[in-house]
């Protein structure tokens, strides 16, 4: 017995250790969400957390919106993956899965991304980021969406009951990533038909071209985006980065000869596998990977 007892603390050692467990989904709103057309998964907005150790983090948070056309979203190749990668760099991530057209048109996708920018700004505290730290990252269409949110925010109702509706709507940065940002002559058209139906009103149209939106309000923006794009023309994210520049806010646009659409990481290209690197060295230039003071 005595021998049985040296041995078990042993052979526990030796078992492979439990997976950790996967980051779980949790509702933005924690009743139906304003706006629902049912009570299923895609009438349900969600944010995972994937939570960096108080030890490792830089106080800095993003939320991440997959791509795909408002139809559907990648939520590993432009989701779970680069969350991922941010918390590499001591970045906490939530993964927002926001709803989605036909079912849903503006403003309830530009509501889901409000939500979530309030849902963490008003929860920093427990996920260990400062609330002057939270940017909004998208890819595709969720460039888009994370563009709206740049350009279309406010601080809060200070009287709300909910005390999240009291925190700020305005991301502290952007990252845009191959985005759809303009309605006009190089839009994405499946993006702006799945956003806003059928012959939508054409101010409604100007006003979501996210580039004739900026000002100087608008958050420091990181863009990254191929020439050789067949789906969202570059010139999305080249017009979205002038507005910037002539508005003067601080902005870094990173193009690439080649590379096609939705690469995510782009682990497997040799050259565009670098837009992450590039992306790390202005988060750091901006303060964002160092270590928050406690």
């Amino acid at each position: 017995m005595i021998r049985l007892l040296v041995l078990l603390p042993l052979l526990a050692s030796l078992l492979p250790a439990q997976p950790p467990a996967a980051p779980q989904p949790l509702p933005l709103w924690a009743g139906e969400a304003p706006g629902a057309l049912g009570s299923q998964d895609e009438d349900r907005p969600t944010i995972t957390p994937y939570v960096v150790s108080p030890a490792r983090a830089t106080g800095t948070a993003v939320i991440v919106c997959p791509g795909g056309g408002y139809q559907h979203l990648s939520m590993v190749n432009e989701g779970s993956q680069i969350a991922q990668w941010l918390n590499s760099l001591g970045v906490t991530a939530f993964v927002l899965k926001y709803r989605l057209g036909p079912r849903y048109h503006h403003p309830i996708e530009l509501g889901d991304a409000q939500r979530a920018l309030r849902t963490v700004r008003a929860h920093a505290a427990d996920y260990h980021i400062q609330p002057d730290r939270i940017g909004i990252m998208g890819f595709s269409a969720g460039g888009h969406l994370a563009s709206t949110a740049g350009t279309h925010f406010d601080a809060g109702n200070p009287s709300a009951p909910d005390p999240v509706d009291r925190a700020s709507s305005r991301p502290d940065f952007l990252v845009l990533c191959y985005a759809v940002i303009s309605f006009g002559p190089f839009a994405h058209l499946g993006s702006e038909h799945m956003l806003l139906g059928d012959h939508p009103d054409p101010a409604l149209v100007e006003n979501l071209s996210n580039e004739l939106q900026v000002t100087p309000q608008t958050p420091p923006t990181f863009l990254f985006h191929t020439t050789t794009d067949a789906t969202v023309p570059v010139e999305n994210s080249v017009l979205f980065y002038s507005a910037l520049r002539k508005a003067g806010v601080p902005a870094e646009l990173h193009i690439y000869e080649r590379g096609p659409h939705g690469v995510g990481l782009a682990t497997t290209d040799e050259a565009l596998s670098s837009w992450p690197a590039r992306l790390a060295d202005w988060l750091r230039i901006h303060g964002l990977l160092n270590a928050a003071a406690k």
